[in-house]
């Protein structure tokens, strides 16, 4: 049996630990369970306990005090041990053959841009643990403000796309603290972009030496053809339930399950 799993990546304040705790709240209203992994060194859980935990074989706070090392080199450094000793990883995960397990990923976009590290977890994950994998990847929609933002954060969601070669869910967090209309119509447009319109509409005010880059970024972007994305509001149960039965489809959930015997048996003689 295959098992499901689901990255939650993004930047660091984009709400990646709310979407976790909100997965498995609407888990547990539905009667289905989960389980969080986490893999920041540096994360302290909030709402709901970690069920595997990066810290308990290595933490971002004892390596910078015992390595002398800054947090980003820190963070390099515990998850080079973490590839040295994955056999840990797999005596943690254990058998969770028919459960969600959410991998809560730091928010450092060199993990998986400049060294291949969350790249070589992903296929660690696949090859030897039989996991069927999903990746979310969070911005923060109260941050695209305008178009300049929106182009900048979908090119590090292209970069985790491309290096992870996962199916991939794009997802715009903290709709729900964008309280005015206007603010809200705004973001709209973000959701399913045209990126050649939102480009023209930038080209306007912008200055002719970057008119050429930014054109190029915006072909890329149209090129690529699959940045779209989800709106999150945490707190709103159907917004939850909508971008789960996304994951659902990707990794195939319902065909990954055994069937069940049913909990009425009827007795055919008796019919």
């Amino acid at each position: 049996m295959s098992r499901v799993g689901v990255l939650v990546m993004g930047p660091a304040g984009a709400g990646k630990s709310t979407f976790c705790n909100s997965i498995i709240s609407h888990m547990q209203t539905i009667g289905r369970r989960a389980h969080i992994v986490n893999l920041d060194p540096a994360a302290e859980p909030n709402k709901y306990e970690f069920t595997v935990d990066i810290r308990d074989l290595i933490s971002l706070e004892d390596v910078m005090e015992e390595l002398d090392l800054g947090p980003n080199g820190a963070l390099v450094y515990c998850f080079e041990y973490l590839m040295k000793n994955l056999d840990w990883l797999d005596e943690e995960i254990g058998d969770y053959n028919d459960e969600y397990l959410i991998f809560d990923c730091p928010g450092q976009i060199e993990l998986y841009t400049h060294i291949p590290i969350l790249p070589n977890i992903v296929r660690h994950l696949q090859q030897h643990l039989n996991f069927s994998l999903c990746a979310t990847y969070l911005m923060e929609s109260t941050f695209i403000v305008d178009n300049s933002k929106f182009f900048s954060g979908s090119l590090a969601a292209m970069s985790a796309m491309i290096l992870l070669e996962l199916p991939h869910i794009n997802i715009l967090s903290k709709m729900d603290l964008v309280k005015d209309d206007y603010s809200r119509r705004k973001l709209k447009k973000f959701l399913n972009p045209d990126p050649m319109l939102l480009i023209s509409e930038s080209n306007k005010n912008m200055n002719p030496k970057f008119y050429r880059l930014n054109n190029a970024i915006a072909h890329l972007v149209d090129d690529f053809g699959m940045i779209q994305y989800l709106p999150l509001e945490s707190k709103n149960p159907e917004s939850v339930a909508t971008i789960i039965s996304y994951i659902d489809d990707v990794t195939q959930w319902g065909e990954s399950q055994e069937a069940k015997e049913p909990n009425d048996q009827i007795d055919i003689e008796e019919l």
